[in-house]
This record gives C-alpha cells, structure tokens and sequence, in this order.
C-alpha cells in the first residue's frame, strides 16, 4: 500500500509501481516507441523554435489531427502531445517519437505507426520537411542542433558529461525503436529481464542502422551503440545483479536507490540534485523537501540499462529504422517473450552466455554487427537462431490480420536482411555510399 502524501516513504513503498503493473497473461498487450530525425529543405537539422520548427508542427498535430497539448506545468513550453493512449514526445536534440498505445497485436501497431507517419507527412511535406530513421544523426554536429526545454533535460546537459564522454551525443543525436512488454509477476518480469538483457547487444546487431558521423562513414555499422558505451556507467549497461540466480523486485529497487539523481520537481519549480543518490534523498531528504512517489517514478525513468523495469519491461538497444523494419522489433520480442515455447527456448539458446562475454562483445558488436563473434561464433548465426524462435513464437500465438496472414509478416524485412548475412547499415552503406548526400538518405532511410 502506498503512502499517503504526510507519510514518510519507505523502502518497502518503492516496490509497489512493479507489483501494480503485474498483468495476468490474457491481457498482455505490447507498445512500440520509435524516434526519428527532421531535416529542411537544405539538408539541415530541424529546430525547436522558428518557421516550421518542431514547435509548429506539434501545433498543427494539435489543430489537425486532435491531438492534445502536454506540457509540464500551466504556461511551459510545448513539448509533447497526447491522443488516446498514444503520445508523441521530443527528445532533447528536437528529435519526435511516436510512443504508441499498448496494443494487442504487431498489426494494429503497424497500423498506428502508417496513420501516424501519415498524418506527420500531412504536415511535413508542405514545409520541405523529410524524417529520417536511422540510429545517428548522419550529418549534424553538435553546434547545429537546438535544445528542446524540458526542464530534466538542462539538468542532464550540463550533469551527464560529467559520467561519459558522449552523453550529448546519446541525448541529442541518437534514435531508436523500443518495444515495451508485459509482465504476470516477479518471476516472470525478472526471467524476461534477463533473457532480454542477454540478447540486446544481438538484437543491436540485427537492427545496426547508424554508419555515419557528420557525413562520413565511421567505419562502423552502429555508431548510436558506440555511443551507448560512453555513457554514465551508474545508470546504463546490462544490470550485473540480474545475471544472478533468482533476482527480485528488492534488488532492482537497491540498484536504483544508489544511482544518483537528476532533480527533484515541484510544479514548475525544479531543484538540481545530481549530487545524491535516492537512497540519502529519502534518508536525509534535500533543501526541506522530502520524497515521494512521483519522485521515485521520476528517478525510474532517468535510469537507461539496455532493458529497464518500469511498468512495462522495456527492451532498449536498437537503432531506429524505416517504417517496415520499426514493425520487426516489436514483432520479435513478442515471438521471444510472449510464447512459453519460445522463452525456454530463448533462455536455453543463451543460458552458457555469461555477462563478461556478453559485456565483451559490446565494442565488436558497434564495429562489426553481425560479423562480430560470441560464444565461438557469429553473432549472425545467434541472431538467425533468435529470429527462428521468435518466427515460430508467432505462429503458434496466431494473431492474424484481415488478410488471415500472422505477425510473422512482420518479422519479414528482418529475415531478409539476416539471410542475405546484412544489417541495415550494410545495407545503406552499399545503396547510400560512404558519404551520403540528403537525396540518397531520403531515398533508403526515410522513416
């Protein structure tokens, strides 16, 4: 039970968001967030402010397509919509994400994501405006990308730094496509955890669609997961205590507890506090104010591990891609973790992999992708082996469209790339070149 708001907060209090989000299997439903990049008639990195700066086009969802205004107290800054269970929010380099209602099948969620890049060209295409989806800005530098005002995001300019040499990099110029999935307990939240946790660097290997920097190919096949390794250490990376024997709610809550803070907010009022973990918040409080629940749920949501317990598990490490490959990712993680089959099949295929080899493959896996090696061979051949089992996971749920076809289609544009040995970035590379002019890009990376 949650306290009331003249209650001090107990540890015991922060295991309550897990047990609340507990679902029974029937009514598992699967959520899809994809980024993508806006670029202007000339090639240049869209703007928050301005003539056809994000800020108008979030208006004219609003005035066209009955979205609603979402912003962080009574006269901030519009950074966000909303619409049913749907959103659309911006990232701090004024990159736009569809974050998308939890839904029952991958049919109704590619349906989301065509109505919603419909409507996003409606208002687009008259400004000259084309939205790439790719896992790295492939042309900006820093110096040409704005700053949206969200008041966690100031705080995060000047703290993150301070933790990883390319926190701006990772705030302002990467993207990507997470899948967002349900859980029945803590057993079954923890077992998905750590399957997911041990198969993200591959799923960042099939879905490497980030080459370039600032115009150049870097030589690698994901620059946004080189990124990621330059990140703070105390909130990213693939969790330790969840490779253990059975972890549990508890632990997860004593790994957050000492992660240090953003801020702490009230109303329009925000306090700087990156120099306390939640652990000596609630202990000794912070400038008079003492915690709260939407405190705790606000630190949740600064923590960035390649899959992260919320609400929802959600499953993190890949880079943005096109429309019908934004499909593939949600498709396979619901082949994996939705069918009891495929889970112990997953969990078989990855049980020997053991967090050091997994850790160390990282580096070779933003270089090479699929070419890089784990556990004596290719990752290529894990990853086949992955979308196999997630294939057959699909069958046997049996989610068929209108056309009586399952979400197998889905996972279609995936299959192809893997048995041609490609990720997207071998692919754009060979279509696109090594120095990609913004007419190619709008041809092969368009989201």
């Amino acid at each position: 039970m949650s306290p009331l708001p003249n209650e001090a907060l107990e540890v015991d209090d922060l295991l309550a968001p897990f047990h609340a989000a507990e679902t029974p299997r029937e009514r598992w439903v699967i959520g899809t967030e994809a980024e993508k990049f806006g670029l202007t008639r000339d090639g240049a990195p869209l703007q928050y402010e301005g003539p056809d700066g994000v800020h108008e086009i979030l208006q004219e969802f609003v005035a066209k397509h009955g979205w609603t205004e979402q912003r962080e107290y009574e006269g901030a800054p519009l950074i966000a919509l909303r619409r049913g269970g749907a959103s659309i929010t911006l990232e701090p380099g004024a990159q736009l994400e569809l974050s998308g209602a939890p839904l029952d099948t991958i049919h109704q969620t590619c349906a989301e994501l065509r109505g919603h890049l419909a409507e996003l060209r409606s208002i687009s295409e008259p400004r000259g405006i084309q939205w790439l989806g790719l896992g790295f800005h492939p042309t900006a530098s820093q110096a040409e990308l704005p700053w949206v005002p969200k008041l966690r995001y100031g705080i995060m300019k000047e703290y993150l730094p301070t933790r990883g040499a390319m926190a701006h990099d990772m705030m302002r110029r990467t993207s990507t496509v997470q899948a967002n999935l349900d859980y029945s307990d803590e057993t079954d939240a923890f077992r998905k955890l750590r399957i997911a946790l041990r198969i993200q660097p591959i799923v960042t290997a099939m879905f490497a669609n980030s080459p370039w920097l600032e115009g150049k190919a870097t030589g690698e096949r994901s620059h946004r997961a080189r990124v990621w390794l330059n990140m703070d250490p105390d909130r990213s990376g693939l969790l330790p205590f969840v490779w253990g024997d059975s972890p549990t709610y508890a632990e997860y809550v004593q790994w957050a507890l000492d992660v240090p803070m953003f801020l702490v907010k009230r109303g329009k009022k925000v306090h700087r506090n990156t120099g306390q973990t939640f652990r000596s918040f609630m202990d000794d409080g912070f400038e008079g104010l003492k915690p709260t629940m939407e405190d705790w749920e606000t630190h949740l949501n600064t923590l960035f591990p390649e899959a992260r317990l919320k609400k929802t598990l959600e499953v993190r490490g890949a880079d943005s891609q096109p429309q019908p490959r934004i499909c593939a990712l949600p498709a396979l993680w619901k082949g994996l973790l939705y069918d009891p089959k495929a889970m112990d099949a997953a969990d078989d295929l990855t049980a020997s992999w053991t967090l050091e080899s997994v850790e160390a493959v990282r580096p070779a896996i933003a270089e090479k992708a699929l070419a890089a090696d784990l556990d004596g061979k290719p990752v290529l051949e894990h990853a086949q082996e992955l979308v196999a089992i997630a294939d057959a996971g699909l069958e046997r749920l049996g989610n068929l469209d209108g056309r009586g076809k399952d979400e197998r289609v889905h996972l279609r544009p995936l299959r192809e790339l893997l048995d041609a040995g490609e990720c997207p970035a071998d692919e754009l590379l060979r279509n696109v070149g090594e120095t990609p002019s913004v007419e190619a890009l709008v041809e092969h990376a368009q989201a």
